[in-house]
């Protein structure tokens, strides 16, 4: 798929996704994968998407980014004890991962997470995210089922917070509106900046 891309966008980053944020966070969003015309293009999770509007718009109005959000990697958006990541690295084939692109992406996800050395809480947009996040942090999937604005604590003693994605779909059919979105991402931040 990345060849493809490549030959039709050569000028896109068209690549796995690196992480974007403070490396010292104690709060890290997981959402699904690299939107084609989004963070494929971009190089950066949830920028240049629809999704990525809703994100940032409710990590600056709680103050977990600051700067400006100009749909483009150099638009000198700064995030604050914050860290986004993905379940998949790069762009799946019709917006829908596999099975084998989330398994063989699961050790960069917990790479990614175990290199955190503050991290108290773990976001995840939707159910692939959840699933790979519980997994990743050692958990298992009976014991923590997805559920919007569920809490979950991992074996680790790190929590995991659910939320529906931040899809154009979801924000479209009123699965996931603005004010839900803000309510769950500020709860997030709350455990994970409470005192232990």
């Amino acid at each position: 798929m990345r060849q493809v891309n490549r030959a039709t966008w050569p000028d896109w980053f068209n690549a796995p996704v690196p992480g974007f944020g403070d490396p010292l966070a104690r709060l890290a969003i997981v959402g699904l994968a690299p939107g084609l015309r989004g963070a494929n293009r971009t190089g950066r999770p949830f920028t240049g998407d629809h999704a990525g509007l809703l994100l940032y718009d409710t990590l600056l109005a709680l103050g977990l980014a600051c700067g400006h959000y100009a749909e483009h990697a150099g638009d000198g958006l700064v995030l604050e004890d914050l860290f986004i990541t993905n379940a998949v690295r790069c762009v799946p084939p019709g917006n829908r991962p596999t099975t084998a692109e989330i398994h063989a992406c699961r050790p960069f996800l917990a790479a990614s997470l175990a290199a955190l050395p503050n991290l108290r809480v773990v976001l995840a947009l939707g159910s692939i995210a959840h699933q790979s996040a519980v997994k990743a942090l050692g958990g298992r999937l009976p014991k923590h089922r997805f559920a919007h604005a569920a809490v979950h604590r991992l074996p680790s003693g790190l929590l995991l917070v659910d939320s529906y994605h931040c899809s154009r779909l979801n924000q479209n059919t009123g699965v996931l509106t603005a004010d839900m979105f803000r309510a769950v991402v500020a709860r997030a931040h709350a455990l994970a900046t409470a005192h232990a």
